[in-house]
């Protein structure tokens, strides 16, 4: 078994399990926090990020297949995706790949937020680039909602994530943007909120 990443709420390892190159995402357990609540929270938090994940299927989005789910282990045996993250591999493509990238994204943030699906991390690190597909992964900070404000966060999360990751490609958000907003009647208002958001920030900022 190899570990594909440890972070403050989850390790990923990469193993075979039935025949299948899968993830085991571990759920870190909180020694500050009593057993019992921490148990009742992770549950939970899986429970959350398997349903987002097998609502944004039926939706048509690209995620890895959930095969097993252990509330007892706190963990999740998912599909191993072969692909790099788009934020690795968006760099050095070519201008006209890179754009065709940037048009999957734009439309399939617009069909997460069409179905009330936000991914409360919704940037370019959570994105693998499968051959000509797109997979969305890491669910974990998601939820089901309608508000316009919670899809708001997620384009500017977005934003965000091409300021600082693809910096020198930043023209390349008004591509996700303009697909967004083609392929979701609500985009408009969405888009609107993101800068609402930006202007709460900076005034923050001054503070």
């Amino acid at each position: 078994m190899a570990v594909h990443r440890v972070g403050a709420e989850a390790r990923l390892d990469s193993a075979v399990w039935l025949r299948r190159s899968v993830v085991f995402k571990q759920r870190v357990v909180k020694g500050y926090r009593h057993p019992v609540l921490d148990k009742s929270l992770q549950a939970a938090r899986i429970k959350n990020e398997v349903r987002l994940m097998l609502e944004a299927r039926r939706a048509g989005i690209a995620v890895p297949v959930i095969y097993a789910v252990d509330l007892e282990g706190n963990r999740i045996v998912m599909e191993e995706i072969p692909g790099v993250r788009v934020k690795d591999a968006l760099e050095s493509l070519p201008k006209d790949r890179a754009e065709e990238i940037c048009r999957k994204i734009g439309a399939i943030a617009a069909r997460m937020h069409m179905n009330d699906i936000v991914h409360g991390d919704l940037t370019t690190s959570n994105m693998l680039l499968d051959g000509e597909r797109i997979v969305v992964i890491d669910f974990s900070l998601g939820s089901k909602t309608s508000e316009v404000e919670d899809k708001g966060v997620d384009m500017h999360l977005l934003e965000e994530a091409f300021h600082s990751a693809h910096y020198k490609r930043i023209e390349l958000f008004e591509v996700v943007r303009d697909s967004y907003v083609r392929s979701y009647p609500g985009g408009a208002d969405v888009l609107q909120k993101v800068k609402e958001i930006e202007k709460r920030g900076r005034y923050m900022r001054k503070e």
